[in-house]
Protein backbone atom coordinates (compact mmCIF):
# COMPACT_ATOMS: atom_id res chain seq x y z
CA UNK A 1 0.00 0.00 0.00
CA UNK A 2 1.31 3.24 -1.12
CA UNK A 3 -0.16 6.75 -0.40
CA UNK A 4 1.33 9.86 -1.29
CA UNK A 5 0.86 13.66 -0.41
CA UNK A 6 1.71 16.47 -2.71
CA UNK A 7 2.94 19.42 -1.09
CA UNK A 8 5.58 19.25 1.58
CA UNK A 9 4.00 22.60 3.34
CA UNK A 10 2.74 22.57 6.47
CA UNK A 11 -1.09 21.00 5.41
CA UNK A 12 0.54 18.27 3.33
CA UNK A 13 3.41 17.35 5.77
CA UNK A 14 0.99 17.45 8.45
CA UNK A 15 -1.37 14.48 6.66
CA UNK A 16 1.63 13.03 5.33
CA UNK A 17 2.76 12.73 9.54
CA UNK A 18 -0.76 11.68 10.36
CA UNK A 19 -0.73 8.92 8.14
CA UNK A 20 2.08 7.46 9.38
CA UNK A 21 1.05 7.58 12.49
CA UNK A 22 -1.76 5.48 11.93
CA UNK A 23 0.14 3.16 9.67
CA UNK A 24 -2.49 3.72 6.96
CA UNK A 25 0.29 2.26 4.30
CA UNK A 26 3.72 0.88 3.86
CA UNK A 27 5.39 3.81 1.75
CA UNK A 28 4.05 7.40 2.23
CA UNK A 29 5.30 9.00 -0.60
CA UNK A 30 6.02 13.21 -0.09
CA UNK A 31 6.26 15.09 -3.21
CA UNK A 32 7.12 19.06 -3.32
CA UNK A 33 8.38 21.19 -6.40
CA UNK A 34 10.81 23.03 -3.50
CA UNK A 35 13.72 21.61 -4.18
CA UNK A 36 15.00 19.57 -0.97
CA UNK A 37 12.00 20.05 1.22
CA UNK A 38 10.04 16.92 0.69
CA UNK A 39 13.70 15.14 1.20
CA UNK A 40 13.58 17.02 4.34
CA UNK A 41 10.47 16.86 5.76
CA UNK A 42 10.19 13.01 5.05
CA UNK A 43 13.44 12.24 6.53
CA UNK A 44 12.56 14.34 9.99
CA UNK A 45 9.65 12.10 10.22
CA UNK A 46 10.84 8.97 9.48
CA UNK A 47 13.48 9.59 12.44
CA UNK A 48 10.11 10.24 14.85
CA UNK A 49 9.52 6.21 13.65
CA UNK A 50 11.64 4.50 16.29
CA UNK A 51 10.27 7.18 19.49
CA UNK A 52 6.68 7.07 18.09
CA UNK A 53 6.73 3.18 17.21
CA UNK A 54 5.49 3.17 13.76
CA UNK A 55 6.83 0.85 10.67
CA UNK A 56 5.42 3.39 7.36
CA UNK A 57 8.21 4.23 5.47
CA UNK A 58 7.97 8.52 4.21
CA UNK A 59 9.75 8.87 1.26
CA UNK A 60 10.98 12.48 -0.24
CA UNK A 61 10.76 13.25 -3.55
CA UNK A 62 11.18 17.05 -5.28
CA UNK A 63 8.46 16.97 -8.10
CA UNK A 64 9.57 13.17 -8.85
CA UNK A 65 6.32 11.90 -9.65
CA UNK A 66 7.75 8.54 -10.81
CA UNK A 67 8.33 7.73 -6.91
CA UNK A 68 4.39 8.31 -6.29
CA UNK A 69 3.92 5.08 -8.90
CA UNK A 70 0.92 2.55 -7.72
CA UNK A 71 -0.24 4.79 -4.77
CA UNK A 72 -3.36 3.61 -4.20
CA UNK A 73 -4.61 7.16 -2.83
CA UNK A 74 -3.45 10.51 -3.60
CA UNK A 75 -4.09 13.86 -1.59
CA UNK A 76 -3.17 17.12 -3.21
CA UNK A 77 -2.21 20.00 -1.02
CA UNK A 78 -0.39 22.25 -3.45
CA UNK A 79 -0.69 25.77 -4.53
CA UNK A 80 -0.47 29.35 -2.89
CA UNK A 81 -1.95 29.74 0.81
CA UNK A 82 -4.04 32.57 0.99
CA UNK A 83 -2.86 35.34 2.67
CA UNK A 84 -4.52 38.22 5.06
CA UNK A 85 -7.00 39.97 3.02
CA UNK A 86 -6.77 38.03 0.30
CA UNK A 87 -10.28 36.13 -1.19
CA UNK A 88 -10.31 32.81 -2.27
CA UNK A 89 -11.52 33.77 -5.77
CA UNK A 90 -7.84 35.61 -5.74
CA UNK A 91 -6.35 32.23 -6.07
CA UNK A 92 -8.05 30.47 -9.08
CA UNK A 93 -5.77 31.02 -11.96
CA UNK A 94 -2.14 30.25 -10.35
CA UNK A 95 -3.87 27.18 -8.32
CA UNK A 96 -5.52 25.80 -11.10
CA UNK A 97 -2.39 25.73 -13.29
CA UNK A 98 -0.66 23.82 -10.03
CA UNK A 99 -3.31 21.37 -9.50
CA UNK A 100 -3.69 20.75 -13.21
CA UNK A 101 -0.22 19.59 -13.47
CA UNK A 102 -0.37 17.55 -10.38
CA UNK A 103 -3.28 15.86 -11.37
CA UNK A 104 -1.51 14.96 -14.65
CA UNK A 105 1.15 13.76 -13.17
CA UNK A 106 -0.58 11.71 -10.66
CA UNK A 107 -2.76 9.82 -13.37
CA UNK A 108 0.33 8.94 -15.22
CA UNK A 109 1.97 7.02 -12.91
CA UNK A 110 -1.46 5.64 -10.77
CA UNK A 111 -3.77 5.65 -13.08
CA UNK A 112 -6.21 4.04 -10.51
CA UNK A 113 -5.35 6.24 -7.36
CA UNK A 114 -8.33 7.69 -5.61
CA UNK A 115 -7.66 11.59 -5.18
CA UNK A 116 -8.41 14.06 -2.59
CA UNK A 117 -7.94 17.28 -2.99
CA UNK A 118 -6.97 20.18 -0.20
CA UNK A 119 -5.87 23.01 -2.10
CA UNK A 120 -7.89 26.48 -2.37
CA UNK A 121 -10.79 27.66 -3.51
CA UNK A 122 -11.71 24.01 -2.49
CA UNK A 123 -14.61 23.27 -4.13
CA UNK A 124 -13.49 24.66 -7.90
CA UNK A 125 -9.64 23.38 -6.69
CA UNK A 126 -11.46 19.64 -7.28
CA UNK A 127 -13.69 20.59 -10.01
CA UNK A 128 -10.53 21.10 -11.86
CA UNK A 129 -8.85 17.62 -10.79
CA UNK A 130 -11.85 16.08 -12.07
CA UNK A 131 -11.64 17.84 -15.15
CA UNK A 132 -8.45 16.87 -15.55
CA UNK A 133 -8.15 13.16 -14.34
CA UNK A 134 -11.04 11.95 -17.03
CA UNK A 135 -12.11 9.72 -14.03
CA UNK A 136 -15.02 8.46 -12.56
CA UNK A 137 -16.23 12.00 -10.30
CA UNK A 138 -16.60 8.89 -7.09
CA UNK A 139 -12.29 9.15 -7.29
CA UNK A 140 -12.06 12.68 -7.39
CA UNK A 141 -13.48 14.70 -4.04
CA UNK A 142 -12.43 17.37 -1.46
CA UNK A 143 -11.92 17.79 1.76
CA UNK A 144 -13.57 20.75 3.40
CA UNK A 145 -16.61 19.41 5.35
CA UNK A 146 -14.68 17.28 7.63
CA UNK A 147 -12.58 20.27 8.70
CA UNK A 148 -15.28 22.84 8.80
CA UNK A 149 -17.70 20.45 11.10
CA UNK A 150 -14.16 19.98 13.29
CA UNK A 151 -14.49 23.68 13.87
CA UNK A 152 -18.34 23.57 14.40
CA UNK A 153 -17.44 20.54 16.68
CA UNK A 154 -14.56 21.86 18.53
CA UNK A 155 -16.51 25.64 19.17
CA UNK A 156 -19.61 23.81 20.63
CA UNK A 157 -17.57 20.94 23.31
CA UNK A 158 -16.15 24.82 24.26
CA UNK A 159 -19.17 26.55 24.96
CA UNK A 160 -20.88 23.44 26.23
CA UNK A 161 -18.06 22.56 28.13
CA UNK A 162 -18.62 18.80 26.96
CA UNK A 163 -15.99 16.11 25.40
CA UNK A 164 -15.84 16.95 21.37
CA UNK A 165 -15.88 12.91 21.18
CA UNK A 166 -19.75 13.43 21.94
CA UNK A 167 -20.90 15.59 19.45
CA UNK A 168 -21.66 14.72 15.91
CA UNK A 169 -22.86 17.37 13.19
CA UNK A 170 -23.70 17.86 9.52
CA UNK A 171 -22.68 20.77 7.42
CA UNK A 172 -23.14 21.04 3.88
CA UNK A 173 -22.44 23.43 0.43
CA UNK A 174 -19.36 25.44 -0.44
CA UNK A 175 -16.31 25.76 1.84
CA UNK A 176 -16.02 29.26 2.83
CA UNK A 177 -18.48 31.89 3.91
CA UNK A 178 -21.38 30.36 2.31
CA UNK A 179 -20.73 26.89 4.00
CA UNK A 180 -24.34 25.84 5.45
CA UNK A 181 -23.84 24.33 9.16
CA UNK A 182 -27.36 22.29 9.92
CA UNK A 183 -27.86 22.73 13.72
CA UNK A 184 -31.30 20.46 13.03
CA UNK A 185 -28.67 17.32 12.57
CA UNK A 186 -26.47 18.27 15.06
CA UNK A 187 -26.17 16.27 18.60
CA UNK A 188 -24.45 15.83 21.58
CA UNK A 189 -24.36 11.90 22.76
CA UNK A 190 -27.84 12.22 20.96
CA UNK A 191 -29.13 14.88 22.07
CA UNK A 192 -29.93 17.95 19.77
CA UNK A 193 -27.71 20.37 20.36
CA UNK A 194 -30.96 22.61 20.14
CA UNK A 195 -31.96 21.40 23.76
CA UNK A 196 -28.86 22.47 25.46
CA UNK A 197 -27.78 26.33 23.76
CA UNK A 198 -29.21 29.20 23.65
CA UNK A 199 -30.59 29.93 19.70
CA UNK A 200 -27.85 32.74 20.14
CA UNK A 201 -25.44 31.05 21.43
CA UNK A 202 -25.91 28.30 18.65
CA UNK A 203 -26.25 31.02 15.67
CA UNK A 204 -22.66 32.82 17.08
CA UNK A 205 -21.02 29.61 16.76
CA UNK A 206 -22.31 28.99 13.35
CA UNK A 207 -20.92 32.58 12.24
CA UNK A 208 -17.95 31.68 13.64
CA UNK A 209 -17.47 28.21 12.18
CA UNK A 210 -18.18 29.97 8.11
CA UNK A 211 -15.05 32.16 9.08
CA UNK A 212 -12.73 29.88 10.88
CA UNK A 213 -10.44 29.85 7.83
CA UNK A 214 -10.46 33.14 7.91
CA UNK A 215 -9.72 33.96 11.90
CA UNK A 216 -6.99 31.59 11.62
CA UNK A 217 -5.48 33.73 8.64
CA UNK A 218 -6.09 36.99 10.68
CA UNK A 219 -4.43 35.30 13.98
CA UNK A 220 -1.51 33.79 12.00
CA UNK A 221 -0.76 35.87 8.49
CA UNK A 222 -1.59 32.38 6.66
CA UNK A 223 -3.75 29.33 6.54
CA UNK A 224 -4.67 26.87 9.13
CA UNK A 225 -2.19 23.53 8.64
CA UNK A 226 -3.55 21.02 11.95
CA UNK A 227 -6.97 20.32 11.35
CA UNK A 228 -6.64 20.57 7.94
CA UNK A 229 -3.86 17.84 7.35
CA UNK A 230 -6.12 16.05 10.00
CA UNK A 231 -8.73 16.01 8.20
CA UNK A 232 -7.67 14.72 4.74
CA UNK A 233 -5.59 12.05 6.59
CA UNK A 234 -9.51 10.81 8.44
CA UNK A 235 -10.34 10.47 4.89
CA UNK A 236 -7.58 8.65 3.77
CA UNK A 237 -8.28 6.25 6.63
CA UNK A 238 -11.65 5.39 5.93
CA UNK A 239 -11.00 4.88 2.13
CA UNK A 240 -8.03 2.04 2.65
CA UNK A 241 -9.41 0.21 6.07
CA UNK A 242 -12.79 0.07 3.80
CA UNK A 243 -14.63 2.13 6.92
CA UNK A 244 -17.73 2.88 5.05
CA UNK A 245 -17.54 6.46 7.19
CA UNK A 246 -20.36 9.38 6.88
CA UNK A 247 -18.59 12.09 6.16
CA UNK A 248 -19.55 15.71 4.64
CA UNK A 249 -16.94 15.87 1.55
CA UNK A 250 -17.18 17.93 -1.95
CA UNK A 251 -18.14 16.25 -4.62
CA UNK A 252 -19.90 15.72 -8.04
CA UNK A 253 -23.51 15.99 -7.35
CA UNK A 254 -25.37 14.54 -10.90
CA UNK A 255 -28.99 15.03 -9.59
CA UNK A 256 -28.96 14.72 -6.05
CA UNK A 257 -30.22 17.38 -4.11
CA UNK A 258 -32.26 18.92 -7.61
CA UNK A 259 -27.97 19.70 -9.00
CA UNK A 260 -26.18 18.62 -11.40
CA UNK A 261 -22.59 19.39 -12.38
CA UNK A 262 -21.21 20.72 -9.50
CA UNK A 263 -19.04 20.26 -6.83
CA UNK A 264 -20.63 20.95 -3.43
CA UNK A 265 -20.07 19.83 0.46
CA UNK A 266 -22.61 17.00 1.11
CA UNK A 267 -22.82 13.79 3.17
CA UNK A 268 -21.28 10.90 1.71
CA UNK A 269 -20.26 7.14 2.78
CA UNK A 270 -16.29 7.14 2.05
CA UNK A 271 -14.75 3.33 1.44
CA UNK A 272 -12.47 1.38 -0.58
CA UNK A 273 -14.06 2.22 -3.74
CA UNK A 274 -13.76 6.45 -2.85
CA UNK A 275 -17.65 8.16 -2.77
CA UNK A 276 -19.51 4.76 -1.95
CA UNK A 277 -22.58 6.86 -1.48
CA UNK A 278 -23.82 10.64 -1.76
CA UNK A 279 -26.82 10.40 1.09
CA UNK A 280 -29.56 12.61 -0.14
CA UNK A 281 -30.88 14.25 3.88
CA UNK A 282 -34.78 15.47 4.40
CA UNK A 283 -34.04 19.19 4.10
CA UNK A 284 -36.33 21.65 5.06
CA UNK A 285 -37.16 25.20 2.96
CA UNK A 286 -34.71 27.56 4.72
CA UNK A 287 -32.14 24.90 4.85
CA UNK A 288 -32.61 23.77 1.06
CA UNK A 289 -32.26 27.87 0.30
CA UNK A 290 -29.10 28.29 2.08
CA UNK A 291 -27.52 24.98 -0.18
CA UNK A 292 -29.11 26.88 -3.09
CA UNK A 293 -27.59 30.01 -2.33
CA UNK A 294 -23.94 28.71 -1.26
CA UNK A 295 -24.64 26.35 -4.73
CA UNK A 296 -24.86 29.74 -6.79
CA UNK A 297 -21.57 31.04 -5.32
CA UNK A 298 -20.17 27.54 -5.99
CA UNK A 299 -20.75 27.57 -9.24
CA UNK A 300 -19.93 31.29 -10.15
CA UNK A 301 -16.29 30.36 -9.29
CA UNK A 302 -16.75 27.04 -11.57
CA UNK A 303 -17.62 29.15 -14.35
CA UNK A 304 -14.59 31.43 -13.99
CA UNK A 305 -11.88 28.59 -14.35
CA UNK A 306 -14.45 26.99 -17.37
CA UNK A 307 -13.66 30.50 -19.05
CA UNK A 308 -9.94 30.53 -18.15
CA UNK A 309 -9.68 27.14 -20.51
CA UNK A 310 -7.04 26.13 -17.68
CA UNK A 311 -8.22 22.41 -18.36
CA UNK A 312 -8.41 22.23 -21.90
Amino acid sequence: MKITVVGAGNVGATCANVIAHKELANEVVLVDIKEGLAEGKALDMWQTAPINLYDSRITGSTNDYSKTAGSEVVVITSGLPRKPGMSRDDLIATNAGIVKTVTENIIKYSPNAIIIVVSNPLDVMTYCAYLTAKVDSKKVFGMAGILDTARYRAFLAEALDVSPKDIQAVLMGGHGDTMVPLPRYTTVAGIPVTELIDADKLDAIVERTKKGGGELVNLMGTSAWYAPGAAAAQMVEAIVRDQKRIFPVCALLNGEYGMKDIYLGVPVKLGKNGIEEIIELKLDEAEMNLLKDSAVAVKQVMDVLDNMNVTA
